[in-house]
């Protein structure tokens, strides 16, 4: 996605060089529809500069900060200076990140879907979010919970959701489930017991992941993992289910699972 405006005076840019010209660089900016910037020579680098082409090459991706913008004379004042290295490279993975939120756009939505459905839908994303990246990122660690602000249909939060899980990868994440254990023998508290243990993993757990399952209020019993990244959270929760269930079920007991809690939080 481009911005059809303007950018604000201050602001960091990301463009790649189009011109090199003894007086300047022209610069391409790749975050905004059809807007083009002069870098002047004496804002290229500190110092004196002998040669432009020592410091830039046509082609070159660089960050700029906006000095001056003149809409009436379609000019964009830009300096390359005046960015420091930590900068540059903040911005340039903010906007690494937005291109790939372009692309989860199209897996959400399509390759053809028209530019006023795309805007609209960014702009509902951009309401609630500080970029798409941070909006498919929420979407995918917390689910159409992180999204309950975006307005938007059903149908297209549930494309976004679905589309987050399946391509965002984020640093780890948390996903809690529900199971309400129940026997009905004798000795049914041991019973369930055992299953417990068994949804604990036994030790067996990789080093990456964590489980606990706590007792909520009889029979129910939450099941919490954090894992590194969506998928292995959710294969993890449901094993983990699946081997309670297996153990409490072999007893003549029954096991129910769930996403949502059956009563009140405490």
């Amino acid at each position: 996605m481009k911005y059809s405006g303007w950018p604000d005076p201050g602001e960091l840019v990301v463009g790649k060089v189009d011109d090199i010209a003894d007086f300047g660089v022209f610069v391409d900016l790749e975050e905004y529809e059809d807007k083009r910037g002069l870098c002047h020579i004496s804002e290229v680098a500190s110092g004196w500069i002998k040669n432009v082409r020592d410091h830039v090459r046509e082609g070159q991706t660089v960050v700029a900060k906006v000095l001056e913008v003149n809409e009436s004379s379609q000019q964009i004042d830009l300096s390359i200076k005046d960015v420091n290295e930590h900068q540059r490279k903040e911005k340039i993975q903010e906007w690494k990140n937005e291109q790939k939120a372009d692309k989860w756009m199209a897996l959400a939505f399509g390759e053809d879907i028209a530019d006023d459905r795309y805007q609209s839908i960014a702009n509902a994303l951009l309401a609630e979010f500080e970029s798409l990246y941070d909006g498919f990122e929420q979407a995918a660690i917390h689910g159409i919970e992180a999204l309950e602000g975006v307005e938007l249909d059903d149908d297209e939060l549930e494309a976004i959701v679905e589309t987050a899980r399946q391509n965002v990868s984020v640093p780890y994440v948390n996903v809690t489930g529900y199971v309400d254990l129940r026997s009905p023998a004798g000795d049914g508290v041991d019973d369930v017991k055992e299953a417990l243990k068994a949804a604990e993993g036994d030790g067996e757990i990789g080093d990456e992941i964590e489980l606990s399952v706590t007792y909520v209020g009889a029979p129910e019993y939450r099941v919490k993992v954090k894992a590194p990244d969506y998928k292995t959270a959710e294969t993890e929760l449901e094993s983990s289910v699946a081997r309670a269930r297996e153990v409490i079920e072999a007893a003549g007991g029954t096991a129910e699972y769930h996403r949502e809690r059956s009563g009140d939080e405490e």
